[in-house]
């Protein structure tokens, strides 16, 4: 540092001990005063923190502090943006490191450390393209409840191994399936952070599942109505007071043998009324391939009737009021609505999603088809790799007598027994 430095620099520390505006024993500027102030040049605020004013009025923070024996001059930013305490708070922060030898630009340029809420947030904004429902976006971001009450206050350098594990192990064992998927998705926001230069070192995730005890494994089935109760269902429902599109949608859910998410967001171009098929694309299935699904005379029947009420939707049973799909609550609302009711008293709990295990039931117990048509319905795979890349057929021709016979079954009607007087 030459002579001149030191000079200046004691020039300046001097015109800030006898500096007029010096209003406070560590500071000169109050909020009034930089609003107020327009004329040109630099007016100090102690410490080396300045207001700098241009000819044009433009407004910003300075401060002229040592680096490694070298004087320099940091930009903290425009007054709009960072405010007088702000300034001050990272004049303090820029000097601490000066001070310890380190370089306070590169400090500058470092990004700054999100707490591992925003991080989520963030991470989970660049996800939501990738969900296939919003309610599926939702459920990501809300599930991490437990967690960010734990640690989302933390920034993300800082959160550490046993900090996951505090937040974790309450609900270990008694919620096995929601916890390992938050460590998942714990674990990803991590990798994202990493990626972004917020952290650096080992995942604060990694090993955990080797000291968190073992989890039970459970299996949990969605409850499903009897199917020789089916048919009664059915008629029920068309009795009902639900709506006549919900009524269609839901009836043509059990008969197809699809879900709910599938079902309510079928569209018109999708349907192939010449070969009777609906083809649902693999965005909207779960495992990501397109299934085709042969068409019984009675779900035609249903397409033709929600056509006549779909005002030109491009959605084959679109909410009336809205013309968007229902909300995936809306089968389960109605089922609920009937039991109270009392419009149909189902021997045990059931939920929509149940008529698959419904129609599988019926399959197994009263069909002779192979084991592979019965689960092709339900468009599962349950070949080897091997046999997958020889077998490529997805049986749709045999699938079409089996719907057919389910439709059937599945509508029909009590026989009338009539009786005959001598």
């Amino acid at each position: 540092m030459t002579s001149r430095d030191i000079l200046a620099i004691l020039w300046e520390r001097m015109r800030e001990r006898t500096s007029p505006r010096r209003a406070h024993p560590h500071h000169a500027l109050t909020a009034r005063t930089v609003a107020a102030t327009h004329a040109p040049g630099r007016i100090a605020d102690g410490n080396g923190l300045y207001l700098f004013v241009q000819p044009s009025g433009a407004k910003s923070w300075l401060l002229r502090t040592l680096v490694q024996g070298t004087r320099r001059d940091i930009g903290l930013g425009s007054v709009r943006l960072v405010s007088l305490a702000e300034a001050r708070d990272e004049a303090q922060r820029l000097r601490k490191v000066a001070r310890g030898q380190g370089d306070p630009l590169a400090e500058r340029q470092r990004p700054s450390i999100p707490t591992f809420a925003a991080a989520a947030r963030r991470y989970h904004a660049e996800l939501v393209p990738s969900f296939k429902n919003v309610k599926h976006g939702q459920q990501w971001l809300s599930s991490l409840g437990p967690f960010l009450a734990a640690c989302g206050a933390k920034r993300v350098d800082a959160v550490t191994t046993a900090d996951v594990l505090a937040a974790i192990s309450p609900r270990w064992l008694t919620h096995p399936e929601t916890s390992s998927r938050i460590l998942q998705r714990v674990r990803a926001i991590f990798e994202w952070c990493a990626a972004h230069g917020y952290r650096t070192g080992d995942n604060p995730t990694h090993g955990l599942t080797k000291v968190l005890p073992k989890q039970p494994k459970a299996v949990r089935h969605q409850p499903a109505l009897p199917y020789p109760e089916v048919p009664a269902f059915l008629r029920a429902l068309s009795q009902s007071d639900a709506g006549a599109m919900v009524q269609l949608a839901l009836e043509f859910l059990v008969l197809s043998c699809g879900r709910t998410v599938e079902t309510l967001g079928a569209r018109w171009e999708e349907i192939d009324l010449g070969v009777q098929t609906w083809t649902v694309p693999g965005v909207r299935m779960k495992g990501g391939v397109s299934h085709r699904v042969p068409l019984a005379s009675r779900c035609l029947a249903i397409l033709e009737r929600a056509q006549a009420l779909s005002a030109g939707s491009p959605y084959i049973f679109p909410n009336p009021r809205t013309q968007r799909p229902f909300s995936n609550m809306a089968f389960l609302m109605v089922t609920r609505r009937m039991t109270a009711q009392q419009i149909f008293v189902p021997s045990q709990p059931y939920v929509p999603h149940g008529f698959r295990a419904s129609y599988r039931t019926w399959a197994e117990e009263r069909t002779h088809v192979p084991h592979e048509v019965r689960e092709a319905v339900l468009a599962h795979k349950n070949l080897s790799k091997t046999e997958a890349a020889y077998n490529r057929t997805d049986l749709f021709e045999q699938r079409r007598g089996l719907m057919e016979t389910w439709a059937r079954f599945a509508t029909a009607t009590p026989a009338t027994v009539v009786a005959i007087r001598a």
